[in-house]
């Protein structure tokens, strides 16, 4: 392990974040990477794939009738894939080299947005009721 190799995080945490949260979650990790590694260019590339990605998804999966969260994780994981065994190798081909970045931030803001959203959508349903 290089000393001079800046913290990264692992292409496991950007798949995982990609599959759990969505593909933009995983391309803003991604993003924060390649910045770190002075590659803009290529991190706002991924940045608007991930948002593209992420757009793609929500509209399809409001698509039916009876909406399918389900290929919400489809798509997460056809991202994170994307994210993770294509962009990563192409960037970091060394990135086991890498020290890892601990993921407790982004999962602490990840917890953040999902209760947000959940507080919102009950606080909405409680409208709804009135």
């Amino acid at each position: 392990m290089d000393n001079n190799l800046p913290k990264i995080y692992s292409k496991k945490a950007i798949f995982g974040f990609s599959v759990l949260m969505s593909t933009l979650f995983g391309g803003v990790l991604l993003y924060q990477n390649l910045i770190d590694i002075k590659k803009k260019r290529e991190a706002y590339i991924v940045l608007g794939l991930s948002i593209l990605i992420t757009i793609v998804t929500i509209v399809i999966v409001n698509i039916p009738e009876e909406p399918k969260s389900s290929l919400a994780y489809v798509f997460g994981a056809a991202g994170g894939g994307l994210l993770s065994y294509y962009f990563v190798p192409t960037y970091f081909p060394d990135e086991e080299h890498y020290p890892k970045k601990a993921i407790w931030k982004p999962l602490i803001i990840a917890a953040i947005i999902t209760m947000s959203f959940v507080g919102l959508m009950v606080y909405a349903g409680s409208l709804e009721n009135t």
